[in-house]
């Protein structure tokens, strides 16, 4: 495991998800103060729609907030296994950010064309101000998975054959997520032991590849630390 992480260990996933709405508001305010804007990167999950509902009944200047996807799922606009639809549903159609701040990714076009269009939109968000990840029990995050090479230098991967359906995806790079102030990783679940273990034993998983600018935070519920 790198070196600049901090492990937080809470209970359960709900006071993990209390623990980081509460920082990413404080995150939010700072960054607002110091450069106008705050430049977000959602992730897919339990535990992050557990902090997307808590973060819909907060208070925040939401005028200032950029919304970015760390991956998504090839499938039609409205599929209720999109991420950008969970995020929709949770948080972003109950806060008053402006539409033209949410960057969906336009995977309804099919897997290449919502890559390409994607690529301009990170490379002109970077750096983001915090990339919120979890990782899945083979110890991938995004759509990062253990085995697959992708060109490390692009900022979005168009992603075949996951080992978790659909098979088509596109995932913002290891190196653009990285391209972070603050990274935080949220990782619930006695599944996810193995994959922690390994990752801290220093095995080459695709959250190794991940780091941040100032913070790298991760997560762990009491069933996750084991």
């Amino acid at each position: 495991m790198q070196d600049n992480i901090q492990i937080k260990q809470l209970e359960t996933a709900d006071l993990i998800a209390q623990e980081v709405c509460e920082r990413i508001l404080e995150l939010a305010k700072e960054a607002i103060e110091k450069r106008g804007q705050f430049k977000f990167v959602l992730a897919g999950g339990t535990t992050p729609e557990k902090v997307y509902r808590l973060l819909a009944k907060s208070d925040a200047d939401w005028s200032k907030w950029f919304i970015y996807h760390g991956d998504e799922r090839v499938l039609p606009i409205d599929h209720a296994d999109r991420n950008s639809v969970m995020a929709s549903n949770a948080f972003l159609n109950e806060v008053a950010i402006p539409k033209d701040q949410i960057f969906d990714m336009p995977t309804e076009l099919g897997t290449e064309k919502s890559a390409e269009l994607y690529r301009p939109i990170v490379q002109a968000a970077l750096p983001f101000d915090l990339v919120l990840l979890g990782m899945g029990e083979d110890g991938h995050t995004a759509s990062l998975f253990p085995t697959h090479v992708h060109d490390e230098n692009d900022v979005v991967h168009c992603v075949y054959n996951s080992p978790k359906p659909p098979p088509e995806r596109i995932t913002i790079s290891a190196k653009a997520l990285s391209d972070t102030e603050n990274l935080y990783f949220l990782i619930t679940g006695a599944n996810k032991r193995d994959a922690l273990k390994q990752w801290r034993d220093g095995e080459h998983l695709p959250v190794a590849t991940l780091n941040a600018h100032k913070n790298l935070l991760v997560f762990l519920d009491d069933a996750a630390a084991g």
